[in-house]
């Protein structure tokens, strides 16, 4: 019979006798296809390590979801399941749970990292740039620019616009921009040098070294009312008017070794005030330390109440910076 139900059907009787026996021992059941195991992979071993790293990864909100769900695949595969389980359980297709399988077992945690990609290949050479650079400082444009523009170094170089202005930014070249200098005229000027620069550089031994100056002319503002916290979702917040309370002057003494302040605030900035701010850093100073002040030339750091003051002991000698 299992012959002419083949030949009704056009198929061979082997298949009309695996189904024919497949529904007697099943009945309906035995009519659907068998699951099947899929391709017997080899069983992936973690590290306790390396498990840890990778359910870290997977439950993370702040890691990127690539690697999550990598770390997920490469989970689930320890679990001893085929890829094809793996990828119904997960939402994916085979290949990629066999890729990030593969890549795995290859180079461990590493493997399931972005690889670098190399990107187009360059199009300006290292000889382009030190064209563009050589120009840039030792070449003057044609035509009587004052100055290099990108469409002139453009044209003369045979790059375009773009290329020249990436060169010029990775190197810090601003053909544009011209700063004034000028040389100092005074007659002193070698000698205060070098006791500014003695005194960072090789200052005397019990010695305190500390940078002077004064911030004159500071608005003394005060909001309307108290600035409100931050909050979640809601930053700090502050009136918009404000109440003015005059102008203060700030005075201040830096130890460069570290970083510490000794500052004072003062309506005017006369000499009289600048006196009681040294006799402020004297009494905020070790006593045992010989004092040594790096100030400008400003008028009232050179009253006679003051050169008085650094004769006597404690000494405390300025250097003054040298006349600009």
């Amino acid at each position: 019979m299992s012959k002419q139900v083949a030949a009704d059907l056009g198929v061979t009787a082997v298949t009309v006798g695996k189904w024919r026996q497949r529904f007697v021992e099943s009945r309906l059941d035995g009519l659907n296809d068998s699951p099947r195991p899929g391709r017997s992979k080899a069983g992936l071993m973690l590290t306790e390590e390396e498990r840890s790293t990778l359910q870290r990864w997977a439950r993370r909100p702040k890691t990127a979801q690539a690697i999550a769900f990598r770390a997920r695949i490469v989970l689930a595969c320890a679990e001893g399941v085929t890829n094809k389980q793996v990828a119904a359980a997960l939402g994916t297709r085979e290949q990629t749970v066999a890729r990030w399988r593969g890549r795995f077992v290859r180079n461990r945690l590493q493997g399931l990292v972005d690889e670098p990609r190399p990107g187009a290949p360059r199009t300006i050479s290292d000889d382009d740039v030190e064209q563009v650079i050589v120009k840039t400082l030792e070449h003057v444009p044609a035509g009587g620019d004052t100055h290099w523009s990108t469409r002139g170094m453009a044209k003369a170089t045979g790059l375009s616009q773009s290329a020249v202005w990436r060169i010029w930014r990775a190197f810090w070249l601003k053909p544009h921009m011209v700063v004034t200098w000028k040389l100092s005229t005074d007659p002193q000027f070698i000698d205060k040098v070098r006791d500014v620069v003695g005194l960072y550089l090789d200052p005397p031994a019990a010695a305190l070294v500390l940078c002077v100056d004064e911030k004159t002319q500071m608005q003394a503002l005060d909001r309307s009312a108290p600035m409100l916290p931050m909050m979640p979702g809601v930053p700090a917040r502050r009136t918009h008017d404000y109440v003015r309370h005059g102008t203060t002057s700030l005075f201040a003494a830096l130890d460069v070794a570290t970083g510490k302040v000794i500052g004072q605030h003062h309506r005017r900035h006369r000499h009289q005030e600048f006196l009681r701010f040294l006799k402020t850093i004297d009494a905020d100073t070790p006593a045992e330390l010989d004092l040594h002040l790096i100030c400008d030339n400003y008028g009232t750091h050179k009253n006679t109440r003051h050169q008085q003051m650094a004769g006597s002991p404690p000494a405390i000698p300025p250097a003054f910076h040298p006349h600009q």
